[in-house]
């Protein structure tokens, strides 16, 4: 993830309805209204905003044009998706070619809306193979109904950072595996000072700090978020009782939630030099696989190690596994350059080459099987976990929806009340959980 993307978050959700394009009915079939080998300028927008981010994508852009002399790409930077779909809708010569998001979950509106080009048609005219190219949890996220309106630009996947000078002192051989070993060793790593007060967590499981969205550990279980009718199914799946249950448990473990909620809200900024982690007030962490990048750069001053995020006791076959989400890129449905526009789409997303020094260059997991397996791939180990973890079989992403990331929000909502300890019938506010995400998704497609 890059940095920037952490500040945009679920706020960039959009409603279903002001996605709707008034009569349109998607004119992307790939179709010829303009010619790829004609001059043309194309207007590029995206989210990246730090300079090191911002120079990589600078730097693809100019391999790009040297690829394709005859076309000249303008990018724009630190573009949220509600300004991108705002021009989008707008429509006209102000409005880009190209655009990408931090947002996996605003996917099902885009295809949906009809905003982003479907990209089957261009991909078939120009030969390229989606199921050969991509894994299929990425295309997951990069689909909705059939419609592949989005291409995986990068990825993110989610891992265990660990204090390794703690676990040392502490006795512990190596990272947990399962959530009965990490509630262990959370206990062990847990230190007070003499007046009762925190001096360092195992780990802090509320949900409200930095990365720890509850969808992001939640994916250790497998969920069902949704049924083949397309109704919320989080009430029925007893993976969703469990998750809580051991969420809560792992809370009580360590002191309960107040006081671990006033510690967190003492730990400093997670793009700072005063991170938890960094700081050692927490031993172990959940986090994408650019923070090791940043502790790095912060000069961390123990020794720290990464691993996958441990599974539920009764699903120990499937350690390794990870959740899984990224950067997306499409074509906007109202671009007359759309054939030209694809040929950046694709540069940026096919490309071997260019995804490993992109992906390289701002610490991200590539989105190609290829570019996955180069040998030019970052081998730094404490990264390499991350590559292993999206590789895994049994790695999960959000599933689509036409709300996007309304039904995930809901949920975040819903989970905060639960540590908090005010869910007093885990079941009943489950199902009405559930009712709401249903009647959300039912106003949207209406």
């Amino acid at each position: 993830m890059p940095l920037s993307r952490m500040r945009t978050g679920l706020a960039v959700a959009l409603a279903g309805a002001g996605l709707v394009v008034s009569g349109c009915a998607n004119p992307s079939v790939g179709s010829d209204r303009d010619d790829p080998t004609k001059p043309v300028t194309l207007k590029f927008w995206h989210g990246w905003s730090q300079s090191g981010e911002v120079k990589a994508v600078d730097d693809s852009i100019a391999r790009f044009e040297k690829l394709h002399p005859n076309i000249t790409v303008k990018s724009v930077g630190n573009v949220s998706d509600a300004t991108m779909n705002q021009a989008l809708r707008a429509g006209g010569d102000d409005a880009p070619d190209v655009v990408s998001s931090f947002t996996t979950n605003n996917v099902g509106q885009y295809c949906s809306s009809g905003m982003w080009a479907d990209l089957d048609p261009f991909m078939k005219k120009t030969g390229v193979e989606k199921g050969k190219v991509f894994p299929k949890t990425l295309l997951d996220y990069t689909s909705y109904e059939g419609t592949q309106c989005a291409l995986p630009l990068l990825a993110d996947s989610f891992g265990l950072y660990y204090n390794k000078d703690a676990f040392k002192k502490a006795g512990i051989a190596r990272p947990p595996r399962t959530m009965s070993e990490l509630q262990r060793d959370a206990v062990k790593l847990t230190s007070r000072r003499k007046d009762g007060s925190y001096e360092r967590v195992g780990i802090m499981p509320n949900f409200r700090l930095y990365q720890n969205s509850p969808d992001r550990l939640f994916g250790q279980w497998g969920p069902t978020y949704f049924g083949k009718d397309g109704a919320a199914r989080l009430a029925e799946d007893p993976k969703t009782k469990d998750f809580f249950r051991t969420q809560r448990a792992l809370v009580s473990a360590q002191g309960g939630y107040r006081p671990l909620e006033k510690f967190r809200t003492a730990f400093g900024d997670e793009m700072s030099s005063q991170n938890a982690f960094l700081t050692q007030k927490v031993a172990m962490h959940m986090d994408g696989e650019w923070r090791g990048l940043m502790l790095k750069e912060g000069k961390a001053t123990f020794d720290w190690g990464t691993a996958p995020m441990p599974v539920p006791d009764d699903q120990a076959a499937k350690y390794g596994r990870g959740y899984l989400t990224g950067t997306v890129a499409g074509i906007a449905h109202s671009s007359t350059h759309q054939n030209a526009a694809w040929e950046l789409v694709k540069f940026l997303t096919v490309n071997t080459d260019q995804v490993v020094r992109f992906a390289n260059a701002i610490h991200n997991v590539p989105s190609t099987k290829a570019a996955l397996a180069s040998p030019k791939l970052d081998t730094d180990p404490t990264f390499r976990a991350f590559i292993d973890i999206a590789q895994n079989p049994h790695s999960t992403a959000l599933p689509p929806s036409v709300n996007g990331g309304q039904y995930v929000t809901a949920l975040q909502d819903f989970s905060y009340n639960v540590e908090a300890g005010k869910v007093p019938d885990l079941g009943k506010g489950l199902r009405a959980l559930d009712a709401q995400i249903d009647a959300d998704n039912l106003q949207s497609e209406n």
